[in-house]
């Protein structure tokens, strides 16, 4: 179970810029409890080196002006006080009232965006506590029967939260704040048709914004190998080094299966996609291995060891084989079930669960 945190640590977001705007933002603050001539400033809460604005106390009242590339979250930095406050704020006239010993209870107004990350904080953050509590708990009882409870407790969290999340979207489409809120909850799903789906539900200029091209680019990485989208075409020599072509197995489900001959984890595995093969490989079912290995002998070893009668491919560049590379492969073993039209339909399926989704879709009988 995942541990969800409101904790922006993306980096990459501060190198996504849009054209900049030609008004600005006028932010006037009166926070008592500040001492007089201290220094305020703004800061990217993207990229906290960067400070937007900055401003000096004076009769209790501070004012920052600048310019926003658009609608972000920013840190109101209190020096004296070494306190700071989030604000998601555009160029937009801005009212900040409170008191510095109770940053939690500023008011903002004159900011839609800011508004609408109040309206996410209020709905959102009572279920990450509970989230975060389940977790907390599961982890501490592996093992014992009342783990399964937990584990459906936090599934029917996760729903909600889902649930709350589309709600949200659909009625806040042309706000800045939403592609914000996919970001954050997408730690949630590793479902990336469905973030973006969600993502392409927003308006244009939502979706061309710093966290709607962030998103654009994770989606383009979670495509890769995901299910549901088409399997990318490979071709690598085999054991007598004929170039063997994934695509030509169109018409067949085949599994597309990385492994090594020194993979202890493979290995052990192996036995099950033996025993699958051999009930299915008259069903319009086989196998394609793509093996890390980096020597000649120890693969073709293995793969007689093992008994593993079908294709087997590899360019012996260990992690750097060229298949494995596409597919962004960073541990093994790993595998894709591809169906006759091509498309991912099914990934990492061990022990009896890939006889299972086979029998599901071709029949056991």
């Amino acid at each position: 179970m995942k541990q969800i945190f409101f904790s922006l640590l993306f980096t990459s977001l501060s190198s996504l810029v849009m054209a900049q705007t030609e008004a600005g933002f006028v932010i006037t603050g009166n926070v008592s409890g500040l001492a007089e001539k201290s220094k305020v400033f703004l800061t990217d809460a993207n990229n906290p080196k960067d400070t937007v604005s900055r401003g000096v106390v004076k009769d209790g009242v501070f004012v920052l002006t600048g310019h926003a590339v658009q609608p972000n979250i920013m840190e109101l930095n209190f020096g004296s006080a070494q306190k700071k406050a989030p604000l998601f704020i555009g160029n937009e006239t801005i009212s900040v009232k409170g008191r510095v010993d109770n940053l939690r209870e500023l008011v903002v107004t004159g900011s839609s965006s800011n508004d609408d990350f109040l309206e996410f904080q209020h709905t959102f953050n009572p279920y990450i506590v509970q989230l975060n509590a389940i977790s907390q708990l599961s982890n501490s009882a592996q093992g014992q029967p009342k783990a399964d409870s937990l584990s459906k407790a936090y599934a029917g969290l996760v729903a909600s939260i889902q649930a709350s999340q589309d709600k949200f979207l659909e009625n806040k489409k042309s706000s800045f704040v939403s592609p914000f809120v996919l970001v954050v909850l997408s730690q949630l799903s590793d479902d990336v048709m469905l973030l973006e789906k969600r993502l392409h539900s927003l308006s244009p200029e939502v979706q061309n914004s710093m966290y709607g091209k962030y998103l654009q680019e994770q989606i383009e990485n979670g495509k890769v190998g995901a299910v549901g989208t088409a399997a990318i075409d490979f071709t690598q020599n085999d054991t007598t080094g004929k170039p063997v072509t994934l695509s030509s197995f169109k018409g067949k489900y085949v599994l597309v299966d990385f492994w090594a001959s020194w993979c202890r984890p493979c290995r052990m595995e192996n036995p099950n996609v033996v025993a699958t093969y051999n009930k299915f490989k008259a069903k319009n079912f086989t196998v394609l291995s793509v093996s890390l290995d980096k020597a000649r002998n120890p693969w073709i070893e293995a793969i007689n060891q093992d008994n593993l009668q079908w294709t087997h491919v590899s360019d012996l560049k260990f992690w750097n084989n060229d298949v494995a590379v596409k597919y962004k492969i960073q541990s093994i073993p790993q595998n894709f079930l591809i169906d006759p039209n091509g498309v991912i339909v099914a990934k990492n399926l061990r022990g009896p669960d890939l006889e299972a989704k086979l029998c599901e879709l071709i029949g056991c009988n």
